[in-house]
């Protein structure tokens, strides 16, 4: 896998978020060299591997030299959907998704490059929360819900490149497990203080990914030069009552209260609250026929790791 990448250099929006510094890392252990877009200036660092180009997507300026000798483009730009859903942040979520694709679509008709392939993140958001339904990436019965549709512009826009000739691979990630961050350490410091308990009924389905994982997934699929979607999730969904209850376990504390009721996190959350109770069973066979490997196949093993090293 390491011959394949050896000379590769990648173009990475989104570079210092989250996913984005654990990509970055993995990449750079693979002998990967990085060009990187940024929106702020002071975060420009120039080193042999590591090269910072300045973009602005609501202004639609962008450095066109982050482009020389970029094979793959790795898109991860995009407003947290863990705000409130205020009017303005949610047009923000859109736009910061939107602007980037097509900014990245104009850059690369209107300027010499050689990029063959662009990997782009997505959500399972996309999917209409069910209790039972097993969703794979061939579903397109989408809802009309805020998550989904924002999902589906994303994608669309993405697509677009390919018009170019080059090939597009939209991942869609789930629940993203990191000691850095994340909705985990949002979940851990409640269980911590004696406070934690399931949402709504517990039993909506959540489907996670351990961050390595998600990282190693972009390098496999630079690598197999894949296209098209994929699930970036682990084999074994839980429910969000087994995953509080894993995670009170690896903690060695107690749950002792009882659910918290949907209308309390309507309360407090407004519109958002469906992140938390929406379920969503999704398939990871297709990477996995691929000849993906999960290192963290369980989410007892995920947060063990997480939580105890």
């Amino acid at each position: 896998m390491k011959e394949k990448s050896q000379a590769m250099k990648v173009l990475i929006t989104g570079a210092t978020g989250l996913v984005g510094k654990e990509v970055v890392d993995l990449l750079l252990q693979n002998g990967v060299k990085i060009n990187y877009l940024t929106t702020s200036k002071n975060k420009i660092q120039y080193q042999p591997n590591y090269n910072g180009f300045y973009w602005n997507p609501e202004t639609g300026i962008i450095d066109e030299n982050c482009l020389i000798g970029v094979r793959v483009i790795i898109n991860l730009a995009g407003s947290s959907i863990a705000q409130k859903w205020t009017s303005k942040n949610k047009e923000d979520i859109l736009e910061s998704r939107i602007l980037s694709a097509n900014l990245l679509y104009n850059t690369l008709k209107h300027n010499p490059h050689n990029v063959t392939q662009i990997i782009s993140a997505s959500a399972i958001g996309i999917y209409p929360s069910h209790p039972t339904h097993l969703y794979t990436e061939d579903f397109t019965q989408f809802t009309d819900t805020f998550l989904s549709n924002v999902v589906l512009k994303w994608e669309d826009s993405i697509n677009q490149i390919e018009r170019l000739g080059i090939k597009v691979c939209k991942l869609r990630i789930g629940l993203v497990l990191s000691k850095y961050g994340g909705v985990l350490s949002q979940m851990v410091k409640p269980i911590k203080m004696g406070m934690g308990a399931p949402f709504g009924s517990g039993m909506q389905m959540q489907s996670w990914i351990h961050i390595k994982d998600l990282a190693e997934i972009f390098l496999f699929v630079m690598n197999q030069h894949l296209k098209g979607a994929y699930n970036a999730v682990a084999p074994n969904p839980v429910t969000n009552k087994e995953l509080i209850k894993a995670i009170a376990e690896t903690c060695d504390v107690p749950l002792l209260l009882p659910n918290i009721p949907k209308f309390m996190l309507k309360l407090l959350l407004g519109e958002m609250h469906t992140l938390l109770l929406d379920s969503q069973n999704v398939s990871s066979n297709k990477i996995q026929a691929e000849g993906f490997h999960f290192q963290f196949n369980s989410v007892d093993s995920a947060l063990e790791q997480i939580l105890k090293e």
